[in-house]
C-alpha cells in the first residue's frame, strides 16, 4: 500500500532481459535502509527488490504483464523512475490510497505554464465495460500518475488534467514529460469498490 507521495526519482543503471522478465537495476539515495522482499513503487508499479549487490543499487523484476499494462517496458539506462516505499500504517496519509496496481497507460498531449506552476493533459484508450467498473477520473477526485498522488480536473470522458507545482515538477520525472510521453495511471480504488457494489445493487 501507498500514498503517492513520491521520495526521489531514482536513476536506471542497468537493464537485463530474461525471457519475458526485465530486471531494473536502480540507484537511489536510501539503497542502504531497503531489504530484500521490500515492496517498493516505480512510477506507481509495485515491485519487489531482489537483489542488493552493496553498490549503491538495487535491482527489481518486472514480469511481463506489468510490462504489457505500463511503461517499464519503455525504460532506458540513464531515465529517472519514481520511487515510494510503503506506507507506514501509523502515518499521515498525505496522498490518497495507492494500491501500486497500474491500471492502464495514458499519453501527455498537452503541456501548459500558468503562473509558475504547469497543467498536464492526459489521454487514454477507454474500454465502457472496464468505466462501468469505476476505471474512471472525476472533477476534484484522485488520480496517481507515475506513482505520484493528484487531483483530477477538467475530467472528461477519455482524458483529464491535472497541475503540477514547481516543487513536484523538480523532484519527480513530471520534468521529463512532454507531450507524446506515456505514463502511467492507477485509479482510485475507493471508485472502484463503490462502482462495483452498484452493480450488485441492481
Amino acid at each position: 500500500m501507498f500514498s503517492g507521495i513520491v521520495e526521489e526519482a531514482a536513476q536506471v543503471v542497468a537493464i537485463e532481459r530474461d525471457g519475458g522478465n526485465v530486471h531494473l537495476t536502480l540507484s537511489c539515495s536510501f539503497v542502504d535502509e531497503l531489504r530484500i522482499d521490500q515492496s517498493v513503487a516505480h512510477n506507481g508499479v509495485c515491485l519487489t527488490v531482489v537483489s542488493l549487490p552493496g553498490d549503491g543499487t538495487y535491482t527489481v523484476t518486472a514480469i511481463q504483464e506489468t510490462l504489457d499494462r505500463s511503461n517499464l517496458g519503455q525504460l532506458k539506462v540513464g531515465d529517472k523512475v519514481n520511487l515510494e516505499r510503503s506506507m507506514m500504517m501509523n502515518g499521515r496519509l498525505d496522498g490518497h490510497i495507492v494500491q501500486g496496481h497500474v491500471d492502464c497507460t495514458a499519453v501527455c498531449r498537452n503541456v501548459e505554464e500558468v503562473d509558475g506552476s504547469r497543467y498536464y493533459k492526459f489521454e487514454y484508450a477507454v474500454d465502457p465495460e472496464m468505466a462501468r467498473k469505476g476505471y474512471v477520473t472525476v472533477e476534484k477526485g484522485s488520480v496517481t500518475v507515475n506513482g505520484v498522488s493528484l487531483t483530477v480536473c477538467d475530467s472528461q470522458a477519455d482524458s483529464f488534467r491535472v497541475a503540477i507545482i514547481p516543487y513536484t515538477f523538480e523532484h519527480t520525472n513530471f520534468h521529463a514529460i512532454e507531450p507524446g510521453t506515456r505514463v502511467n495511471i492507477e485509479f482510485d480504488i475507493i471508485g472502484k469498490y463503490l462502482s462495483r457494489l452498484m452493480e450488485f445493487s441492481k
